[in-house]
């Protein structure tokens, strides 16, 4: 699923005098003890200020506009998911349960999770009855596929996953139902009466429910759907819907579906009476108004910023309202072989060795709240998980310029010039920019900071393939969160290189490797579960070899909740917050 150097030290220099210990992902305070100031962590394995209160506003907000859309078939960005399952329903979903049951897959439109035959290519559904649409109409299964074939048009929803098309045995040349709108989708997915929807798929997939979680499964009816305008307004399955219209730079207001049944939701509270969702806001700004109480919670989930965070661990009142969070996420840096003269594996060799880890890690708050340096893209939580280190990232966490130097030699180079592109709304991926600029310009390489919107970053910048050459974008500050928590569901859509689309929106900008394709064909049809496992780290091994992904960080972050929210937990299938479950004090 889809952050200066200055700010990032000055963070660590107030940790360091605080004499904190890191927290880690369990509840309690964590941590030494003494007189060391503690997060207060309730949040993480229980549920803090727990209620069945109904009524109030629930107020979000977001540094910048919002990253992608709100459209089901499209949606990628974690805090999209998280707020989306306010109004719609997927087949399945995590449970909104905190610690470990948050990893659990549980039905949700569906009576129960996938039934498998056909030795795992066939995946069967079965939909709950009473369930309706914000206009009244009973959901059907004819409105789960419409909504799966339509998110596999790639031109129209250019950020959404890319497992369906991918998976799925649709006919050849398939470009979805307003292009090729007379194909028989039939041997794809099958609808054999209202209730029932039958998927079959080119190759086994002994994961399909994770699929089944995925925003795309959100019922849309044919007879609604308005192709990309559709985002202006998605109708609603879930307890909330639309008050008004999306907009991006601005925001949205969910207000309560009164055609949402709780009789057939045993997912959701729907506490709130409504939530607001302010955008378009300085992320500095934002964290002083959660510490005010007039916003409830940053909904991007990334952490506060560097600025705020000395205040929030010297103040007893903030300690009790924040929590550290491990996050099965990376933030990292995309590496683009197609932009000359990273076409070169000598020169991105330069570009590993020359940045500072430690730096990278300050960017983010240092060790407590930006995370690990990390030496492997998938983090020590996922399974699959291998602990190497190519790059000798923590032997040399100061970074390695005589390194650099030779490889810029052996690139047949005494320097270059690049640029760097990061989202302008986020603070800590500024401060990555500039610490590549520095680390890099001491071996040569003028690297210069590129600040672009957060809203197409992905659709029409860093992940248009294009615009990175005519841009002479040489390197993207990036992050990913798994799409769901094993090996596949972290690697697949940021290392296969056939995700990469002309017209954009793939959040995988850097990696072309053939035989890493090939790798990931063979692990996903594998049986055995410790077999796949190794295969996913020799995969990751294999792509940190060509230096087209400069790892950064294990991420962490320093949650802070407002006074006024209720029911709060850290949804681990997401790392933050769960926005399904939360409430507001009257």
């Amino acid at each position: 699923m889809r952050i200066t150097r200055k700010r990032g030290a000055a963070a660590l220099v107030v940790v360091a005098a605080l004499g904190l210990s890191a927290c880690g992902s369990g509840g309690g305070t964590g941590g030494g003890g003494g007189d060391e100031p503690q997060l207060d962590n309730g949040a993480l394995g229980s549920v803090v200020a727990e209620s069945d209160e109904k009524g109030g506003t629930l107020t979000f907000g977001l540094a910048g506009e919002w990253g992608d859309t709100v459209d089901p078939g499209e949606t990628y960005y974690g805090y999209s998911w998280d707020m989306l399952r306010n109004y719609a329903r997927t087949l399945v979903m995590f449970k909104t349960e905190p610690g470990k049951a948050g990893l659990e897959l549980t039905p949700d439109l569906a009576t129960d999770l996938g039934k498998s035959s056909n030795g795992g290519k066939t995946w069967t559904y079965t939909l709950r009855d009473g369930v309706k649409m914000e206009d009244g109409s009973e959901i059907t299964s004819a409105d789960v596929k419409h909504a799966v074939l339509r998110s596999t048009d790639k031109k129209t929803f250019p950020n959404g996953p890319a497992y369906f098309e991918a998976m799925l045995d649709l006919p050849e040349g398939y470009q979805g139902p307003y292009k090729s709108k007379n194909a028989n989708t039939d041997r794809a997915i099958q609808t054999p009466d209202d209730k029932t929807i039958v998927f079959n798929l080119k190759e086994p997939f002994a994961g399909f429910d994770y699929l089944a979680q995925l925003p795309q499964t959100a019922p849309v009816p044919e007879d609604k759907d308005t192709g990309s305008k559709y985002r202006s307004h998605p109708l609603s399955s879930g307890p909330y819907m639309f008050d008004g219209n999306f907009d991006v730079a601005r925001g949205f207001t969910l207000k309560r579906n009164p055609e949402w049944d709780p009789a057939t939701d045993p997912n959701r509270k729907a506490l709130p009476d409504e939530m607001v969702v302010k955008t378009g806001l300085e992320a500095n700004d934002l964290d002083n108004q959660i510490v005010a109480g007039t916003i409830d919670v940053d909904i991007a989930g990334t952490g506060v910023q560097s600025a705020a965070l000395p205040k929030v661990l010297q103040q007893a009142d903030l300690r009790e309202r924040a929590d550290n969070p491990v996050n099965a996420r990376l933030w990292y840096t995309s590496i683009n072989p197609t932009v000359k003269p990273l076409d070169n594996i000598e020169c991105r060799k330069a570009v590993m060795y020359a940045m500072s880890p430690t730096v990278y890690q300050n960017a983010y708050g240092g060790e407590y709240a930006g995370g690990d340096i990390a030496t492997t893209l998938m983090p020590p939580q996922i399974p699959g998980y291998k602990d190497f280190d190519l790059w000798g990232f923590k032997k040399n966490p100061d970074g390695q310029p005589d390194k650099a130097k030779e490889a810029l030699q052996a690139c047949g180079s005494e320097g270059f010039e690049t640029n760097i592109a990061y989202r302008a709304e986020r603070p800590k991926e500024k401060a990555t920019a500039e610490g590549f600029q520095q680390a890099l310009e001491k071996v040569g390489i003028k690297a210069n900071p590129r600040p672009l919107p957060e809203g197409d970053y992905f659709s029409g910048t860093c992940g248009l393939p294009s615009y990175v050459v005519k841009n002479n974008i040489g390197l993207c500050v990036n992050g990913w969160g798994a799409d769901w928590p094993d090996g596949y569901g972290f690697l697949s859509q940021i290392v296969d290189g056939r995700v990469i689309r002309e017209t954009g929106g793939s959040s995988n900008t850097s990696v072309r490797i053939p035989e890493v394709e090939d790798m990931l064909d063979k692990a996903i049809v594998e049986q055995d579960e410790d077999t796949r496992n190794e295969m996913w780290g020799a995969i990751d091994e294999r792509v940190m070899e060509e230096a087209v992904i400069y790892p950064g960080v294990y991420a962490k972050a320093v949650l802070l909740r407002s006074k006024n929210a209720t029911n709060v937990f850290v949804n681990e299938s997401f790392g933050y917050y769960d926005y399904t479950a939360m409430g507001v004090k009257q």
